[in-house]
């Protein structure tokens, strides 16, 4: 299903053309640790679909020094959760960029109920829905494990795991040649208690994109490929 149109020329932050085709809009619901990251790394090259994940959003407005990215700013500095209609117009803007012409993969976002009405809103002004909602089903203990051995490179933030996806030098990215670190939040006792967070605000929207039969079980314990090809193949089997 992936694209083969040369696409490299393309400007990411050029508006989206109007069109009534069928997209794919995707959306990955999973606890911190689930893989989220990882399988949508996969379908991007799969599917032609950019991966819209509001961390990189947050990042990208920092760094730009935008409007949101400054409001943005005067929340964190203070130790507040940045509001929902911050995140949200965050998520309007890049959803009205022409890459997610085509669709998009959508990734820490929604994370709440009236995120996901918030969202509703942006598709529908934009012409759009959801398409379907993967939701990643793994254990606690299992995540409590997967980040427990999770590293970060300072400069460049790719993710590796000393049990599943190892650096070639120990300590040191293997893209940017940066150090590796463990996170605060990586740490179990955080862990479990950003678990136990996802847990309550999740089960809601589960069971409300549930009620509009677009959720599809995953098994993100399982291998990574036999994850890319049931998305694939439940994809291609919804009408459009």
């Amino acid at each position: 299903m992936a694209d083969t149109q040369n696409t490299t020329n393309a400007d990411p932050t050029a508006a989206a053309p109007a069109s009534t085709a069928p997209r794919l809009d995707v959306l990955l619901l999973g606890a911190p640790g689930s893989g989220k990251g990882t399988l949508a790394a996969l379908l991007v090259k799969e599917l032609g679909i950019p991966h819209v994940a509001t961390g990189d959003l947050f990042r990208e407005n920092l760094k730009a020094n935008t409007e949101l990215g400054r409001l943005a700013k005067s929340y964190m500095d203070q130790g507040q959760l940045v509001p929902d209609d911050v995140t949200a117009r965050m998520v309007a803007d890049r959803m009205s960029r022409s890459d997610v012409a085509r669709g998009f993969i959508l990734d820490g976002f929604p994370r709440t109920l009236p995120q996901a009405s918030a969202l509703g809103d942006i598709l529908a002004g934009l012409g759009r829905r959801v398409l379907a909602v993967f939701h990643m089903r793994i254990s606690d203990e299992v995540i409590i494990a997967r980040l427990g051995a999770r590293l970060i490179c300072r400069q460049c933030q790719t993710p590796y795991n000393l049990v599943t996806m190892r650096p070639r030098k120990e300590g040191i990215c293997d893209k940017c040649g940066g150090e590796l670190y463990q996170r605060d939040d990586d740490k179990p006792e955080t862990v479990g208690a950003r678990l136990k967070v996802y847990h309550t605000q999740t089960a809601p929207l589960i069971e409300h994109y549930t009620r509009a039969g677009l959720v599809h079980e995953v098994a993100a314990d399982g291998p990574l490929d036999a994850m890319v090809r049931q998305v694939l193949d439940t994809l291609r089997s919804l009408p459009r």
